[in-house]
């Protein structure tokens, strides 16, 4: 029988609970129900009631601390997604947001400047989702969990970099480029309007503080105990902002300098020397041809022409060598002023030649510029082909040779002089016209600044302090943290224009092999004269000399100087493998060996330079030399213990 409800008062609640639970629908009504819910009550309360106080008290204490931990748990499980979806926002924010820069790029050097404008927006927008989301309290306490919390904190690093860039580099870029055009630097009757030029300076420089500010955050992030994918998020950030920092230096010290340069403020007055490479000197060639360059409020004109030949010999030095130079390069280097270029220290050239001008012409010069005829081809480039007074045509794939090679079975020795003048006075007057494209002008200039074939001086100390470690300023190579860097510099010892026939390859490489862990480095540098057999006769007394200064026709000798990094011990060098005299030295600290090679026609030859570390170092290494008429990569050298 099932049990009927109110049958008896001692019926056992759940008992009956149960026989609810089973009995069919139709059975159980309201009142019964009330009356068991009645009852149930009831016996809960006798019995807690009957419960002692220390066991009600013990089971309300579990109760609390249960319930802390479910609130505990459900907390960080919270917190857990919320820090996971958020990192995934930022991923996707971050992943979209790194191309745009590319982007930005392209559309500004095309000139696309409201397509720029439209992708900075959308970088700034992507930039911002990735920085919030990895920038609140829940985020910031995660990083504090041993291995995830590394991960997290580069995260957000990660982020904070690319949203400061986005806002304080890519937008104000992006907002110059709209106002900006390469054609306002076209020449307009000879002068460049300079109001782009200084309405350029104050977004630039903040660009310019943003990348290097990002270029030291990012470098700071630690990625020893981070995952794969951070990691390489972070070395591609550190790569792309180096690079771009690099390019902004240089763009930001252009706006800086070039008004000033152009006589925004007052005329200025500069030297420009045309180095010639078929007669080496360290920092690129004899200075044969030079001009006097007058600008006044962006106005350009080449108020007069020169040749070496119109400098005496000085019998001493027109301005201090120093002991150092002077036992390297000798005090020839301050007496003619076709040495002048035999320092790799472009400042100190400027200084002698802005001296000898002084002291013939009576004329004081703000500085000195200096381009030689491979930088000149590039320019040709830009401006197209040139007719000379003389008929002949110079191009870009033409003037090197013709230059350095034809001019002289062409020409006598006077009318050299006259040519090398007239050409580089056509092209001047070619770019001047504005007849040049400003992009391949811009991308000219920047190649012959990157060989080292374009070099200023600025007279005035803040101006020169702009380009001081510059590829522009000339000066002996500096090394940093990350960089060994290494100087080779020829000069010519023929007294002729043979170098046009002297071929240079290199190669550097370091060997760690002492139980000290002490590096040894080594520089290579093979020397080869492609002249022809017959040389001799062949080619013209003018190129090759005719045996004067004690060289047969047709060889070549060279002055090589190798510089090490100042902190490195000078070990001497070999030639061909075998151990050679040399001449060790020190210039501005940097332990020098040089030695003089001469070479006949085909005869090629091996030189090794070595140099002792004090503490080990895994960095690059690089070689800043000469720019001789053709380049080769500096290759890397395998040495052997």
């Amino acid at each position: 029988m099932r049990p009927q409800f109110g049958a008896h008062d001692g019926v056992d609640s759940r008992s009956e609970l149960t026989s609810i639970s089973c009995a069919e629908p139709a059975r159980i009504d309201g009142a019964r129900l009330e009356l068991w819910l009645n009852r149930a009550m009831s016996s809960s309360h006798a019995a807690h009631a009957a419960t002692p106080k220390r066991t009600r008290t013990r089971s309300r204490a579990r109760t609390v601390v249960g319930f802390v931990v479910l609130g505990l748990l459900v907390a960080v499980v919270a917190s857990t997604a919320w820090v996971g979806i958020r990192g995934l926002q930022a991923k996707d924010a971050l992943e979209a947001a790194v191309p745009l820069a590319s982007v930005i790029k392209d559309q500004i050097i095309d000139g696309d400047a409201d397509a720029a404008g439209r992708t900075a927006i959308e970088l700034v927008e992507y930039a911002q989702v990735a920085s919030s989301r990895t920038s609140d309290p829940v985020w910031h306490t995660f990083e504090l969990l041993p291995f995830l919390g590394t991960n997290l904190q580069a995260v957000r690093q990660l982020a904070a970099v690319v949203d400061d860039v986005a806002q304080n580099a890519v937008t104000p870029l992006a907002e110059l480029a709209g106002s900006f055009d390469l054609t306002d630097l076209k020449p307009v009757d000879g002068a460049i309007a300079l109001q782009p030029l200084l309405d350029a300076q104050a977004p630039v420089a903040k660009a310019h503080e943003a990348l290097a500010r990002a270029t030291t955050s990012v470098n700071a992030i630690e990625t020893g105990q981070v995952v794969e994918v951070v990691r390489s998020a972070v070395a591609r950030l550190q790569t792309v902002t180096v690079e771009t920092a690099g390019a902004l230096d240089g763009l930001n010290r252009t706006v800086t300098l070039l008004p000033a340069m152009l006589g925004a403020t007052e005329p200025r007055d500069y030297i420009l020397l045309f180095q010639n490479p078929a007669e080496l000197r360290s920092s690129g060639g004899i200075p044969g041809a030079l001009a006097l360059l007058h600008t006044d409020l962006g106005k350009i004109e080449l108020t007069q022409q020169a040749t070496a030949r119109s400098f005496p010999q000085y019998s001493t030095p027109v301005l201090p060598l120093g002991d150092e130079i002077r036992s390297i390069y000798g005090d020839i280097t301050g007496e003619y002023f076709q040495n002048v270029t035999m320092t790799p220290d472009f400042a100190q050239t400027g200084a002698l030649a802005g001296e000898m001008w002084r002291l013939q012409f009576g004329v004081e010069t703000n500085g000195v510029l200096s381009i030689d005829p491979v930088a000149l081809s590039y320019l040709l480039d830009a401006t197209g082909p040139i007719t000379l007074a003389t008929g002949d045509e110079l191009n870009a794939g033409n003037a090197v040779q013709l230059l350095l090679s034809d001019v002289y079975a062409q020409y006598e020795v006077p009318q050299q002089d006259a040519f090398f003048a007239a050409a580089a006075g056509a092209v001047f007057d070619a770019v001047k016209s504005g007849r040049a494209d400003p992009t391949k002008l811009i991308a000219a200039l920047a190649r012959a600044a990157a060989e080292n074939r374009v070099l200023v001086w600025n007279a005035d100390e803040a101006e020169q302090a702009v380009l001081s470690g510059t590829s522009l300023a000339g000066g002996r190579p500096v090394s940093d943290d990350q960089t060994n860097r290494f100087g080779l510099y020829l000069n010519d010892g023929t007294g002729a224009k043979m170098d046009l026939y002297l071929d240079v390859t290199t190669a550097i490489g370091q060997q760690t092999c002492r139980e000290d862990l002490r590096p040894q480095y080594a520089l290579e540098v093979t020397l080869t004269n492609t002249a022809p057999t017959d040389a001799a006769t062949s080619l013209p007394a003018y190129v090759t000399t005719g045996g004067g200064f004690g060289v047969p026709p047709g060889s070549v000798n060279t002055v090589v100087s190798a510089y090490g990094t100042p902190d490195l011990q000078n070990l001497g060098l070999t030639r061909d493998s075998a151990v050679v005299p040399y001449h060790p030295a020190t210039d501005a600290t940097y332990p020098v060996s040089t030695i003089t090679i001469e070479l006949a026609p085909g005869e090629s030859t091996v030189l090794r330079f070595a140099w002792l570390g004090p503490e080990p170092f895994a960095g690059n290494l690089e070689l800043r030399s000469t720019p001789w008429i053709t380049l080769h990569k500096t290759e890397s050298l395998d040495i052997a213990c």
